[in-house]
């Protein structure tokens, strides 16, 4: 772990110094892949070219705590990631996720929860294309969790596609409760572009068949 860490730091004075969002990215994609690399997991990437090419909104399976720094490896610049607001008051991590754009959101508190909706919301309806894990957590089991329906309110109230995305791979390589990083690989999977009411379950059906993992 103590190259997460180091690599992490660099990302952060980096950030700190260069001001266009899109490049701070660019540079915590890099950061990403290499810290994949050097931890000995090998990345594959599939389907990219299935991306809408107008703003969207991705959602995928959350298996584990490397899923966001595998998704930031393998999505273009673009895309910022929604965040449960916990990972905002870690300082490191905080000060980093803020520096790129990322959107927190309060699940406890009605009051603040609406305010971070309608926040992101407005980025979406401006164009910003997103980054959900719409299970909020991830459970010690295999499986595909309930999708909350924040990212697929924000995609019909944005007029924006969902893009249904499978990380395989990642619960081997960190399983939950575990900070010990194991050889393996992973393949971020690009599945399809989907709109309408019923791109909730659709999705989430596409990625637990993707995956060959339950619903829970």
């Amino acid at each position: 772990m103590a190259c997460f860490g180091v690599i992490a730091c660099l990302v952060l004075l980096v950030n700190l110094i260069i001001f266009t969002p899109r490049t701070r990215r660019l540079i915590a994609a890099a950061a990403a892949r290499l810290i994949l690399r050097l931890a000995g997991m090998r990345l594959r990437v599939d389907g990219l070219d299935r991306l809408p090419r107008e703003p969207c909104i991705v959602v995928a399976n959350h298996a584990s705590f490397i899923d966001g720094v595998v998704a930031t490896a393998a999505l273009p610049p673009e895309f910022v990631f929604v965040i449960k607001k916990e990972m905002g008051e870690m300082p490191l991590a905080g000060t980093l996720l803020r520096r790129l754009g990322s959107e927190f959101v309060d699940r406890h508190d009605r009051k603040q929860g609406a305010a971070d909706a309608r926040r992101v919301l407005k980025r979406a309806v401006e164009g910003q294309s997103l980054v959900f894990f719409p299970e909020g957590t991830f459970s010690h089991r295999r499986q595909v969790g309930p999708f909350l329906r924040g990212a697929f309110a924000t995609a019909a109230l944005a007029d924006r596609p969902i893009v249904a995305v499978a990380l395989h791979g990642t619960r081997a390589v960190l399983p939950p409760g575990s900070w010990r990083l194991r050889r393996g690989p992973i393949r971020v999977e690009v599945l399809e572009t989907l709109r309408g009411p019923e791109a909730r379950q659709r999705s989430r059906e596409l990625i637990a068949q993707a995956l060959d993992d339950p619903l829970a």
